[in-house]
């Protein structure tokens, strides 16, 4: 898989409504594993649309592992012309710092909102042009990504066409995962302020 593209929830659907909130971090670390494996697979392109949630965490998480893989591409094609118009100034500046860190980016459509439209033929357009894709994604917590996954899984039916999902399960193995890290490296401080 050449090209990902990479979506889920929302973060408001996620209830995450702070940028400080520890499940940001989180999904983002549960991204970056898929990625790595990835890119050991031959991944040349990260796609995002920059909705604000799991989109914009995984774009960051791209250009994170681009740092070490000079090669690995992110591309940010949004549904319509400035889709972050309505946000805060510190989700606008997140945007900005992608946009502009990004490889190549571009609109679907060529106007502001118009209608749902735009977000379908976002869908229709990102699906064509990527090898597979990258689901953040419960089935037992239902949300607006499971049209793209029904989606995704018409595309599968009939053409190659990998889908990966990263459930819930998957993002409390990673939260488990840095708790012991941070249990060990709380153990490991307060020994050396034992020897001191």
């Amino acid at each position: 898989m050449k090209r990902v593209f990479i979506t889920g929830y929302k973060a408001s659907e996620l209830g995450i409504f702070s940028l400080k909130h520890p499940g940001i971090s989180i999904i983002k670390k549960a991204i970056h594993k898929k990625l790595l494996m990835l890119l050991d697979d031959g991944l040349e392109w990260v796609i995002v649309s920059g909705q604000w949630g799991v989109e914009m965490w995984a774009a960051e998480a791209a250009l994170e592992l681009r740092q070490t893989y000079k090669e690995l591409q992110v591309a940010v094609i949004t549904p319509f012309l400035n889709q972050e118009e309505n946000w805060s100034e510190e989700k606008k500046n997140i945007y900005n710092g992608v946009i502009t860190r990004a490889n190549y980016v571009n609109s679907v459509t060529k106007t502001k909102y118009e209608g749902p439209w735009q977000f379908k033929e976002r869908d229709k357009f990102l699906l064509r042009n990527s090898d597979g894709i990258l689901l953040v994604y419960d089935e037992e917590s239902e949300g607006s990504p499971k049209f793209i996954k029904r989606q995704a899984l018409q595309m599968a039916n009939s053409q190659p066409y990998t889908i990966i999902t990263i459930n819930a399960f998957d993002l409390q193995n990673v939260a488990e995962e840095e708790q012991e890290h941070a249990d060990y490296a709380e153990i490991n401080v307060a020994d050396w302020g034992a020897d001191a």
